[in-house]
């Protein structure tokens, strides 16, 4: 068993944005070309505390040319109120599985992991869905670790950005976000807006990573013909998610567990308003309808898959640079 703690990890995947979005592309694609399997995540909750979960994903990633496939599961936890306390919202390990023994190979710590996976993955479809018209400012709504990833993706994924605008409802927590947005980007002017309404009318390319439970937001304040990186996935009224052209990464993952986008399937009795999955659009097997004003906004589950390919990735460079720490007695019954 090889242990490898989030020091490692850091240092692994450290300015290696490029090579991560490419990672995460590859994931993508795999699962298009069903590659991979990946069962609905399970969501353990608390009777007495509705906000904090902690969620498996369990998941399996071919390889390349079907060498090095990889299995595994990741365990992370959300706990809200932890950032009042000074401390990390979410933590995870990751677990990975030999496929010829099915024994418990690696132990890697996972909230690194699904931070950058989750950032690369809007980075990738903010890249994706701005092709022909790149937008030279975005939106952050959230200004936690996510969205502080998701900004410094963007900045590799879509180059170009002078603006940032940047909204929480702790307004302190704001202009602390704003400090870090100012050294990921450069040059670029960074905003601090007063309201979310206010922060939605400034750019065309908005990410919203928030803590929120139930809908809050409408998208009635943005420009025309937005990008929307819906990453925390309920946030959005119904309204906001029928009336835009949406791409999900999986389908029967992102309409679940009371999403926007669950809920608007509740609402209207189906799933019409689904026009495409990521994957599709990077194989090219599917096109997103005529926008005709629409905002298009990307809503992304997070697949197991994807943190498995990087800890792959994680693996390998750590057994490669003698990273993390060897128990090679795990499974050894004691005498």
């Amino acid at each position: 068993m090889l242990i490898v703690n989030q020091a490692a990890v850091t240092a692994i995947l450290s300015g290696r944005e490029a090579e991560v979005i490419d990672l995460v592309r590859d994931a993508y694609r795999l699962h298009d070309e069903g590659r991979t399997s990946v069962p609905h995540s399970i969501f353990l909750r608390f009777p007495d505390n509705a906000r904090n979960r902690i969620i498996g994903l369990p998941a399996y990633l071919d390889g390349e040319g079907g060498t090095d496939p990889v299995a595994g599961m990741k365990w992370i936890s959300s706990f809200p109120a932890n950032i009042d306390a000074g401390i990390q919202r979410a933590s995870a390990a990751i677990l990975l599985n030999s496929l010829a023994t099915g024994h418990p190979e690696a132990l890697i710590e996972g909230s690194v992991i699904s931070a950058k996976r989750t950032a690369a993955s809007a980075a990738l479809a903010a890249a994706l869905l701005t092709e022909d018209d790149r937008p030279s400012g975005v939106t952050l709504i959230g200004c936690g670790v996510i969205n502080q990833e998701v900004l410094r993706f963007l900045a590799v994924a879509v180059p170009g950005l002078t603006e940032i605008t940047v909204y929480d409802h702790d307004s302190g927590r704001a202009g602390t976000f704003a400090i870090k947005a100012a050294e990921l980007v450069p040059g670029a002017k960074v905003t601090v807006a007063a309201e979310a309404k206010d922060a939605l009318a400034s750019h065309r390319l908005v990410s919203i990573a928030t803590t929120a439970a139930e809908p809050h937001m409408d998208l009635s304040a943005l420009p025309a013909e937005s990008v929307v990186l819906h990453v925390s996935l309920r946030d959005l009224d119904v309204a906001s998610i029928v009336d835009s052209v949406n791409v999900v990464d999986d389908t029967d993952h992102a309409v679940r567990e009371r999403t926007s986008l669950h809920l608007a399937e509740q609402q209207t009795g189906g799933r019409a308003f689904v026009h495409a999955t990521i994957g599709a659009l990077i194989r090219g097997t599917a096109a997103l309808p005529p926008r005709d004003g629409r905002h298009i906004v990307f809503s992304p589950f997070g697949l197991g898959c994807l943190d498995l390919a990087l800890a792959r990735d994680v693996r390998t460079e750590a057994a490669g640079r003698g990273l993390g720490v060897r128990v090679d007695d795990f499974l050894t019954a004691a005498i």
